[in-house]
């Protein structure tokens, strides 16, 4: 099955025929003919795709899509139109509508728009909602009432507050912005941030994944097209940077792009103009563009993958994710807000974690990042029968790559314990090491970073057969 999708249309021979499409496609298609029985169902079911009328009688196609990003926020929602209404489904796009189609519609467009909001559902899912410049220091209850805003970030860590800093110095500016990063370190977030901080902040957030689109479709997703100019072409569609005309444009995985198409964008940025597909009128614009990668650029201009002049126009203001290895301080923050949020998702009421868990979980290099921290936590909260997460909910990667136990007598056995403990003084090393290269050498200051006294900074040391950096 290639998703769920649900269909509210007041009628019923839309609901069959849309129903009969995605049906032959490989989709589970349950359909509505009254929208007051579809809201009741949206919160109790679960779905990757919503498609609506826009006006039917009760709810229509723009009280649904509110209750869908209050409820499921990550939910795509496709509009269904009739052609003389295109300019409503358009201002539903700027509400947060994923894409619209027109009445009648052609079975390959409605495909293409089912296929292509399922897979960004499905990219969505991954994603955490982290933002907040706000340290967070309560409990996981009230960190869960606190952080009910998409647009939050939680971090109290030096390298998280420097984004913070770079965000509130750029957002105000029309610059074009790069974010880069390794996968799970919430670019996405970051691009929606500068977008509120900026004087664009009542204009449209747009978004667009560009390896999330065929090669073929990327440039009429990003330049629309005009009736006729391709089999399924039915009628005339702006594409993103129309819709965000005045406001944000992001355009994740800009590294994705085909070479042909990044000719295009470089016109766009140079002009701030360009023609749908099909089309012969020049559409200017006012977009400001951020782009997110986990590439490294330059290594692509090398190979010859990327364009030079492109990488230049981007990274005007380039912005470097930290990856969460090196934000190990916001661990536990984080861990707060995930406990909230995953135990209403799991109806469990996990209080928390010993302190050895937490130990663990600090040691642990995350190369997923906050991603899988979140994916880590709730296969732990899964798998926990009781309230408190131990080191017995760990899961075999946080064992150190220490091999199983082989025999309950053997002396080469080692306990969670012995395995946590080491994990700790890796830990400890590392913070000290960290510490006293920050201070150039000078163990007093590396104590008063530590919150230790300089003696016991000296035994720890010498417990960790560590020296200053300048010994």
């Amino acid at each position: 099955m290639l998703g769920r999708v649900f269909v509210i249309d007041d009628e019923k021979n839309i609901t069959f025929v849309i129903h009969a499409i995605l049906e032959r496609a490989g989709f589970e298609t349950i359909v509505f003919n009254d929208s007051s029985q579809a809201l009741d169902a949206i919160d109790s079911e679960d779905f990757d795709v919503l498609i609506t009328d826009l006006y039917m009688p009760g709810p229509g196609g723009m009280e649904i899509l509110g209750h869908c990003q209050k409820s499921i926020p990550q939910l795509p929602v496709v509009i269904i139109t009739a052609y003389g209404t295109v300019e409503s489904a358009v201002n539903a796009l700027k509400q947060g509508a994923f894409d619209f189609i027109t009445k009648p519609f052609d079975q390959t467009e409605l495909l293409n728009v089912v296929q292509k909001a399922a897979a960004t559902y499905r990219q969505r899912q991954k994603e955490p909602i982290i933002f907040s410049s706000e340290p967070i220091q309560a409990s996981a209850d009230s960190v869960q009432g606190e952080m009910s805003f998409i647009s939050s970030m939680i971090g109290a860590s030096s390298p998280i507050q420097e984004i913070f800093k770079v965000i509130s110095k750029i957002a105000r500016s029309p610059a074009t912005v790069l974010v880069s990063g390794e996968s799970g370190t919430g670019k996405e977030l970051v691009a929606y941030e500068i977008h509120r901080n900026s004087n664009r902040a009542s204009k449209p957030f747009v978004k667009i994944n560009c390896a999330a689109i065929p090669a073929t479709l990327i440039e009429s997703e990003l330049f629309g097209y005009e009736k006729g100019a391709f089999t399924g072409a039915v009628g005339s569609k702006p594409g993103r940077f129309e819709l965000a005309h005045e406001g944000s444009l992001f355009l994740d995985e800009v590294a994705e792009m085909s070479l042909e198409m990044q000719v295009k964008l470089l016109r766009v940025l140079q002009q701030q103009e360009f023609e749908r597909v099909g089309g012969v009128n020049t559409i200017q614009v006012d977009v400001r563009i951020i782009t997110a990668t986990n590439k490294d650029l330059e290594a692509e201009v090398k190979a010859g993958r990327f364009r030079e002049d492109l990488y230049y126009r981007l990274n005007v203001v380039p912005v470097r994710l930290p990856p969460l290895r090196d934000r190990r301080d916001d661990i536990e923050l984080l861990l707060k807000y995930f406990l909230g949020k995953l135990n209403e998702k799991l109806k469990k009421n996990i209080t928390g974690l010993t302190p050895e868990t937490l130990i663990a979980l600090k040691a642990y290099s995350w190369p997923g990042n906050i991603r899988q921290l979140e994916n880590v936590l709730e296969r732990m909260m899964l798998m926990c029968d009781g309230t408190i997460l131990t080191v017995d909910d760990l899961p075999d990667e946080f064992l150190g790559g220490i091999p199983e136990k082989q025999d309950k007598n053997s002396s080469e056995t080692r306990s969670l314990k012995q395995i946590v403990r080491r994990q700790t003084q890796a830990l400890e090393r590392d913070l000290i090491e960290k510490a006293l290269e920050e201070t150039q050498g000078n163990v007093t200051r590396a104590a008063e970073k530590l919150c230790l006294s300089r003696k016991g900074l000296q035994l720890k040391m010498k417990e960790l057969g560590l020296k200053r950096p300048f010994d």
